[in-house]
């Protein structure tokens, strides 16, 4: 009775078994997977919980917004200032009797590093009234010739 793929007649098989190397293989890619760290680079905020209740206050007319243009500026509202200048405006926004909101709104090819580094600054500034705004202009993705992606 000859087995599948060859005649058997005695001679010993040429051909590698190739099943134990390919589960070891298998193995130790998986092992190798579990074990990679994951690559994260977050800046953790704490952000508050929403609130219904009307015995709110109303909201702070005062607002002080923080941009980030792609030429790599930072306008604190609408005026270039330096990341030490920052430190000083969030330090003297935290004197006033009721704490300013700040919105912070990068454009869309703002540097990734410099809006961590001034989530960072703002961080340790100590601001608890913060916010993003503008993210409704990128609520549809898609290339120009593309339909927008709906909800």
């Amino acid at each position: 009775m000859a087995m599948a793929g060859g005649s058997d007649d005695g001679a010993p098989m040429m051909e590698m078994n190739m099943t134990p190397l390919i589960d070891v293989l298998l193995v130790l890619l998986i092992m190798f997977i579990i074990t990679i760290p994951v690559a994260t680079h977050a800046v953790n905020i704490d952000l508050p919980a929403p609130s219904n209740t009307p015995d709110n206050p109303p909201v702070d007319p005062i607002k002080n917004k923080i941009v980030l243009t792609p030429q790599g500026d930072i306008l604190w509202n609408a005026q270039p200032i330096s990341q030490g200048q920052l430190v000083g405006n969030l330090q003297q926004s935290l004197s006033f009797a009721v704490e300013p909101e700040l919105q912070f709104e990068p454009e869309a090819q703002a540097s990734y590093d410099l809006a961590a580094q001034v989530l960072n600054i703002i961080k340790a500034s100590g601001v608890t009234k913060f916010g993003f705004v503008g993210n409704e202009q990128y609520r549809s993705f898609g290339c120009g010739d593309c339909a927008p992606l709906q909800s």
